[in-house]
């Protein structure tokens, strides 16, 4: 079975030279590194510092960052 695809170009109005564009997606791309370094290595420093107050400090450091980047993401919108 032979699948294909094709993509309208009338319909995507993107540029993807567009170098403010290419410079925002490698913000948001960096500001979603971070926090997936920060959750990634807070739990692995959490669990070696024994105690709960840095995990919950990690955790939800975490998810205030992303939120604060999804809702900005939005406003800009």
């Amino acid at each position: 079975m032979k699948v294909t695809a094709t993509i309208d170009p009338s319909r995507h109005d993107v540029d993807h030279e567009d170098p403010r564009r290419r410079a925002a997606i490698r913000r948001t791309g960096l500001l979603l590194l971070a926090i997936a370094l920060l959750f990634f290595f807070g739990i692995i420093a959490s669990r070696f510092i024994d105690s709960p107050l840095v995990s919950t400090g990690v955790i939800g450091g975490a998810v205030l960052l992303y939120l604060i980047v999804a809702i900005g993401r939005h406003l800009r919108k």
